[in-house]
C-alpha cells in the first residue's frame, strides 16, 4: 500500500542536483516524480522512481546522504476538487500529513503524502476504498 521514496540531502549550490540526476540516468533509473524543498544551505530532493532500492544503494555508495522512506500514493480522478476530497477524508480521520505533493500519471492525479500515522492512514484508505499505487505500478 506504500511506495519507497528517496530523500536525498544535497547542498544548495550549483551542480549538486545534476550530479544526482546523472548518476540515476547512467544507471537506467527512471524518475517518475520529484520535488525539491530547500533551505538556505541544503535541499531535500524527494524522488519516486522505478527502482528505489537500486537508486538508494547507488547514491549511498557515492557518499550522498540519502534515506529511503515509505509514502502513500493515492490515485484520484483528474477533476477539480478530487484532491481536496481525498485530503479531507484523511484529515477528518485524524491523520496528520507531514508533506504532500502531486503529479499526473496515466490520466489520473496522484497524491503522494507522508504521515507518522501509517496504520491509521492504511485504515482510512481501505475503509474509504481509495485507490493507491504500489511499487509494481511504477516498475
Amino acid at each position: 500500500m506504500t511506495l519507497k521514496q528517496l530523500s536525498i540531502f544535497i547542498e544548495n549550490k550549483g551542480g549538486t542536483l545534476i550530479k544526482v540526476l546523472d548518476l540515476l540516468s547512467k544507471a537506467g533509473i527512471q524518475i517518475i516524480a520529484s520535488t525539491v524543498a530547500d533551505t538556505k544551505d541544503y535541499g531535500i530532493y524527494r524522488v519516486l522512481c522505478n527502482a528505489p532500492v537500486q537508486a538508494y544503494l547507488l547514491l549511498k555508495e557515492t557518499g550522498l546522504n540519502v534515506q529511503l522512506s515509505d509514502v502513500f500514493a493515492l490515485s484520484i480522478d483528474d477533476v477539480p476538487g478530487r484532491a481536496a476530497t481525498a485530503v479531507k477524508s484523511i484529515s477528518d480521520a485524524g491523520v496528520s500529513i507531514l508533506y504532500l505533493y502531486s503529479f499526473l500519471w496515466k490520466g489520473k492525479g496522484v497524491l503522494v503524502f507522508r504521515t507518522d500515522q501509517s496504520e491509521k492512514a492504511k485504515e482510512v484508505i481501505m475503509l474509504d476504498k481509495m485507490t493507491f499505487l504500489t511499487e509494481a505500478d511504477l516498475a
